[in-house]
């Protein structure tokens, strides 16, 4: 199988899958390629943190053009996976001399599946982009033709939990991915003084808790294959919830926006986690250190994208409350605006480089500590 992913989380969505379970997992880039059967498919869907969608090759061969295309895709027996009273989309990815036109190429995948179905049953299934019974992904890389199963459906950031959002929301995915490269692992406290929604809190808490990544997601698109096993899913999800843990110390959001506040205190309430997270209206800038001992810091200011601000002034007050207000504190944000960090007035100990959507950005931690630098080393 193969797990989609965003550039910079391949390694640890490996490690995700390894610990998962999965067998002969290698990362590629923005992919994981792995082995498994249909319950760790399941498996994958609901406890994946990092993976955007996952697909089932079923079949891979050459073509050079519309011909090969064609036959190549009614050489699969579609009844295995379909009826023709079912419907389908197809979905491609194109890296090919020959194949240059991904509608084009839709259109003769999807051509040989309903041509296949009238010949044998005289009926044919319909396409439905919203709803289908069954998703097809089509990659041709070259000469090579990977037809893939969509086993996810939506994309697997559509957690299920966040119906309110403010302006700039972060993906789900990229918000844990963000905490597993942090380190994050619930071993102290956390806080994240820009919440928004609070999407970098729910996922902070599941991770806390080890609760499954999709355990709130309403629907995911094997529930609509043919062979979908119902009792198997059931078995899966309640082996998953046996492993949550404890969670002993505080998870706590600020935003300096009531309207925000209010979203996040929602969205939290949807996931079910407000036993384990507090948010409340309050400016970064004004706070200090609540709790003794470490505090892990994960948060995504404002870029001045969309919303206006002040950036040097804002990114300076940043450096400024961690280096006054929070010592023995690790602190990681995301920016896209690399011009912004060098207001900051600290050295980072870490950048990793990532994308916001399509904005490239830079993962940073500035680590505070108890007292002076000099002091903590002699």
């Amino acid at each position: 199988m193969v797990a989609k992913t965003f550039f910079g989380f391949e390694e640890i969505l490996a490690k995700e899958l390894t610990q998962l379970g999965a067998q002969n997992v290698k990362a590629g880039t923005r992919v994981v390629t792995f082995v498994g059967d249909k319950g760790f498919m399941y498996k994958a869907n609901l406890a994946l943190r990092t993976a955007i969608k996952i697909l089932k090759p079923i079949k891979t061969f050459k073509a050079f053009n519309e011909k090969g295309l064609y036959n190549g895709i009614k050489s699969i027996d579609w009844s295995n996976y379909l009826n023709e009273h079912q419907t389908f989309v197809v979905e491609t990815t194109l890296h090919s001399d020959h194949f240059t036109h991904s509608q084009f190429v839709a259109l003769k995948t999807k051509d040989a599946i309903v041509d296949q179905f009238r010949e044998n049953t005289g009926n044919r299934p319909d396409i439905d982009k919203d709803f289908p019974d069954l998703r097809i992904h089509v990659h041709i890389d070259r000469d090579f033709v990977n037809v893939s199963l969509d086993t996810s459906g939506t994309s697997l950031h559509h957690r299920g939990y966040r119906t309110a959002t403010n302006i700039a929301p972060i993906n789900e995915v990229l918000a844990a991915g963000m905490l597993l490269l942090s380190g994050w692992d619930g071993n102290s406290h956390f806080l994240d003084p820009m919440c928004g929604s609070g999407t970098i809190l729910a996922e902070a808490a599941m991770i806390a808790c080890n609760i499954p990544a999709n355990i709130n997601r309403k629907e995911f698109a094997f529930e609509r294959w043919k062979d979908w096993d119902s009792e198997l899913f059931d078995k899966i999800l309640e082996s998953l919830l046996k492993k949550t843990r404890e969670f002993h110390y505080t998870i706590t959001g600020y935003d300096k926006a009531p309207s925000a506040v209010n979203k996040a205190k929602d969205n939290i309430r949807n996931a079910n986690l407000d036993d384990y997270v507090s948010i409340r209206h309050d400016d970064f800038f004004q706070t200090e250190k609540m709790n003794e001992g470490p505090l892990h810091m994960v948060f995504n200011p404002p870029y001045g994208e969309r919303l206006n601000i002040e950036l040097e002034r804002f990114y300076r007050e940043i450096g400024d409350t961690l280096k006054q207000k929070y010592p023995n504190t690790n602190a990681w944000f995301i920016t896209a605006n690399l011009e912004a960090l060098k207001y900051v007035g600290l050295r980072p100990s870490r950048k990793i480089k990532l994308f916001n959507g399509k904005l490239e950005a830079r993962l940073v931690k500035y680590e505070m500590y108890e007292g002076s630098k000099k002091a903590k080393f002699n």
